[in-house]
């Protein structure tokens, strides 16, 4: 068969081991997966709601232009409908962006470490990848960055929250980056994370698009809304750019029970605001944790954190794996001394930081 060259190497991408998957090889009654950025308080009731008193059709289409989840985002985020491209999650726009963009004979720029699709994508499509490291710090090097697009480059991929460091875009350095970014290349602004964000910094990316046309803000339904199992993310950008994208896009990509769930889910903003408040108190407690133990760490916008623990990410995995807590080694993140939590419950968070001291004990 004559498949493309540049998949010959390319793996498959690999889930991390699931709760049952530990209980059975540890012989554990409980175990907290602390490892994909999941909400630990689940979804608003509006969805459980709506999954209970909807019977639904099976053997029916969905909407394949999503009409109801369509009009309740653009009201809430205050844009045309025609400004929004549904995906089965934010994975999947992310993939009609490079597959409308890259070519053999064009670039992208990304940093690294960052989220790994964008550079999977580039490679599907057989794009020359430019990746300009982060800082010391975990940030976004932009005027590194700008020194990597040319006339070949078509997209930049932007993520702030940064996965995996937690870090974000400033509002100034934002704004200087997009005034030199040549119109031909489309910016993309990765914002999975962006309801956990509370820095003062930050930009608002809506307010953004209206001068800026060649941006496209990318968010999900999977993190804060606690609707991973749905897989619902959608893009927004310009009408001209979104109009672009569309036919690319899979007919009926989301399916019925997703985009009911989603649309109850944004109507419940003060759940939002809750999850934003208890992920600010659980990062406080990491954040006393590596104080108190004289570890690194890199303060977060998102619902995670980055830790270094001074040894291999693995061997702190698989100690927390072994006591029922699943969290995700920074060795596949670009971080090989560090692991990534997902910040919990408050309980949780509390149990996970007590085999954490347990584990610098033995050391």
């Amino acid at each position: 068969m004559k498949w493309k060259s540049q998949i010959q190497n390319l793996k498959a991408y690999q889930p991390g081991k699931t709760m049952d998957d530990v209980k059975e090889q540890f012989n554990l009654e409980k175990v907290v997966k602390l490892a994909s950025n999941e909400n630990p308080f689940g979804c608003s009731k509006n969805v459980e709601a709506f999954l209970k008193t909807n019977a639904l059709s099976h053997a029916i289409y969905p909407d394949g232009y999503a009409k109801e989840l369509r009009m309740k985002v653009a009201e809430h985020l205050s844009v045309d409908t025609r400004q929004l491209l549904f995906g089965n999650g934010s994975d999947e726009v992310i993939e009609i962006i490079a597959r409308a963009l890259l070519d053999g004979d064009k670039s992208t720029v990304m940093a690294t470490p960052t989220f790994p699709q964008y550079k999977h994508n580039a490679i599907v499509e057989g794009a020359e990848i430019r990746e300009v490291p982060l800082d010391p710090a975990g940030r976004h090097q932009l005027s590194k960055m700008l020194e990597e697009i040319d006339d070949t480059t078509s997209i930049v991929w932007l993520c702030s929250p940064n996965n995996p460091t937690g870090e974000y875009i400033r509002k100034k350095e934002l704004i200087s980056f997009l005034d030199c970014v040549p119109s031909h290349v489309l910016v993309v602004l990765d914002e999975a994370y962006y309801e956990y964000v509370v820095a003062e910094d930050y930009y608002d990316s809506l307010e953004l698009l209206k001068s800026y046309p060649q941006l496209l803000i990318t968010r999900t339904f999977s993190k804060a809304y606690g609707l991973a199992g749905f897989r619902v993310g959608f893009g927004i950008g310009n009408q001209d750019v979104i109009g672009k994208l569309e036919p690319i896009r899979e007919p009926f990509n989301n399916n019925t029970l997703a985009q009911g769930a989603a649309a109850a889910a944004i109507d419940d903003q003060v759940f939002i605001e809750q999850c934003r408040d208890h992920n600010r108190n659980g990062l406080e407690q990491y954040y006393r944790f590596c104080k108190n133990n004289s570890l690194d760490y890199i303060p977060s916008q998102a619902n995670f954190i980055l830790i270094d623990f001074g040894v291999s990410g693995d061997d702190v995995f698989q100690y927390l794996m072994s006591k029922g807590f699943i969290v995700r080694s920074g060795e596949a993140l670009g971080y090989p001394h560090s692991v990534r939590v997902t910040v919990g419950s408050h309980e949780q968070n509390e149990e996970v930081i007590e085999n954490m001291k347990e584990f610098l004990a033995l050391k």
